[in-house]
């Protein structure tokens, strides 16, 4: 789809009847809901969920900023595109868009900030090296 065409990663997602509100849209919980389920595939694309068994490192969720830009309403499936946005020394921003396959048109979106996390000291670490290449290859187009 043209509007994911710059993001690496896209998940799909059908909107469940119990999504909606008492107004009868989905209920924007749910969005946040479906930025987790981004974030994941994210992380699992780059390798840092594989970090998390073997070591006490991983990830923690700093930020969510999300724009809503239309209503959804049920039956529909969304896709959801997730992208390097930011890369820093311990954190990185992962830019989110959802698209509704009913209205074919972007319907929110959002950017998480997560820090690099070692559980066990409970502080902050920098990327290891190897995430961070790949995550370098998962960002967005560089300007012509």
């Amino acid at each position: 789809m043209e509007l994911l065409q710059d993001f690496p990663i896209v998940i799909e997602i059908p909107v469940q009847w119990g999504d909606q509100d008492a107004l009868g849209h989905v209920n924007n919980v749910v969005f946040f809901r479906w930025w987790e389920s981004s974030r994941i595939a994210f992380a699992e694309r780059v390798g840092i969920v594989r970090y998390r068994p073997d070591t006490t490192l991983g990830t923690v969720l700093a930020s969510v900023k999300c724009d809503f830009r239309k209503q959804l309403l049920y039956p529909d499936t969304v896709l959801i595109g997730a992208r390097l946005a930011k890369l820093g020394n311990s954190s990185f921003a992962v830019e989110h868009r959802l698209i509704s396959q009913k209205l074919n048109d972007i319907a929110a979106e959002a950017v998480s900030t997560m820090v690099t996390f070692d559980f066990q000291k409970q502080c902050s670490v920098r990327v290891p090296d190897d995430i961070r290449a790949v995550m370098e290859t998962l960002g967005p187009p560089t300007p012509r």
